[in-house]
């Protein structure tokens, strides 16, 4: 019996969202033809030997003789898919599918699905370090805090190729381009924003360090978790937390959401929950509120719109739709391209500028950032990443591809 013979059930499929998932999105394709002898003769023995030999003289060749140079493992133990948590690796693949698909439409990168069946640090950071060499990056996705944390900082430290955790810098460079260009409608400065962060995770803390890598001052950032304002007086905060504490929040305030937002300006939700009206009405007058939950926003935007002047959300049925998909396809696409060793804050900077620059000439308060479709988007990312690879030091400037004569003369 055929793998692909079993029968739906029978609500399932008469589900178009299942329909379309059906035998999964993506699919393995040749680049080469293999119609005769000859083909064969060059795509696999003898012509391939060549080719191993080569690479097994200068590695780097690689880069140019095999999909690494263009090809991203999307990697997740399935500990933190969407909002829907700890489902396991199995169930996290649509997901990881569904990603490669938009590495694919929208940066021209090729992304293979790789779900680990472990959520165990160590096994984590030695199994991906054994794949890599299948790979030109590694973009972790949907693994929980605090893990996920340390598994980016080992990789990053033992790999030479982009290591990239979507879930934390992804939404971050996106937050960043946002507010970018609700600060430039408003007429606003960055130096002086009062900024509340409702979250404490993996999204929580990338965009606290990205914003304040983009010009926010840390003194005005306060950050709460579940428990409430992180301040360094509180105890039982983990490491992380407790880093966060020691760099935001200078004067010490304490309690819970509502009491974070008195006089704030801006307010970013990462979390999930419900933030209600009555912390809300504590904001400055005129602010920007950013409610990324998905599906359900911390604030919905008809809330929201009471108290703020600019309102975004994650989701792409409202207007300002703040979405990873922004960001991760051009900025692995400009990493590849540089041969980039990491990705620096710099980068994730540089292409937070690029995103917000599409849309600048026609700012609207409904209109803060490109559309996920907007096909300018990944080229504009991949240069400006590119171009701050080579700033950052980086980057390592493809050398010309060898010319295949030489190469069959190693």
């Amino acid at each position: 019996m055929s793998l692909f013979s079993f029968e739906l059930d029978p609500d399932l499929a008469a589900d178009p969202v299942f329909e379309l998932h059906r035998h999964g999105k993506m699919a393995i394709s040749s680049t080469v033809p293999l119609a005769n002898r000859g083909d064969l003769s060059l795509a696999y023995t003898p012509g391939v030997a060549r080719v191993c030999e080569a690479i097994a003289r200068d590695p780097a060749l690689a880069a140019h003789y095999t999909w690494t140079g263009n090809t991203v493992a999307v990697v997740t133990d399935g500990s933190a898919v969407l909002g829907l948590g700890n489902i396991g690796p199995s169930a996290a693949m649509p997901v990881m599918e569904g990603k490669a698909v938009l590495f694919k439409q929208f940066g021209g990168v090729d992304a293979v699905p790789v779900c680990l069946d472990t959520q165990d640090v160590d096994e984590i950071v030695a199994t991906v370090t054994a794949l890599a060499p299948s790979f030109g990056g590694i973009n972790l996705e949907d693994i929980s805090a605090p893990r996920c944390f340390e598994i980016e900082r080992r990789l990053d430290a033992a790999l030479g190729i982009p290591v990239f955790h979507d879930d934390q810098h992804g939404t971050a460079v996106v937050v960043l381009a946002a507010l970018r260009n609700a600060v430039a409608l408003l007429g606003r400065r960055f130096a002086d924003l009062r900024v509340v962060i409702s979250g404490a995770g993996a999204a929580g803390v990338a965009v606290t360090r990205m914003l304040v890598a983009g010009g926010v001052d840390g003194a005005n950032v306060i950050v709460c978790d579940s428990q409430g304002i992180l301040h360094t007086d509180r105890p039982g905060l983990t490491p992380t937390k407790a880093e966060l504490a020691a760099t935001t929040n200078v004067s010490g305030r304490a309690g819970g959401v509502r009491e974070a937002l008195i006089g704030a300006d801006v307010l970013i939700g990462v979390s999930g929950g419900t933030i209600g009206e009555d912390a809300l009405a504590g904001m400055a007058p005129g602010g920007i509120i950013f409610a990324l939950a998905n599906p359900t926003p911390e604030v919905l935007p008809e809330v929201a719109h009471r108290y703020a002047a600019i309102v975004a959300t994650g989701r792409s049925d409202f207007p300002n739709q703040i979405n990873n998909v922004l960001a991760f396809p051009g900025i692995f696409r400009g990493a590849l391209d540089s041969r980039a060793t990491t990705i620096t804050q710099g980068m994730k900077v540089a292409a937070a500028e690029a995103i917000a620059d599409v849309v600048l000439d026609d700012l609207r308060p409904d209109s803060i950032v490109p559309s996920a479709l907007d096909p300018r988007v990944a080229p504009a990312v991949a240069s400006a990443v590119a171009a701050a690879a080579e700033r950052d030091g980086v980057g390592r400037v493809p050398e010309t591809a060898p010319h295949s004569p030489a190469v069959a003369g190693l």
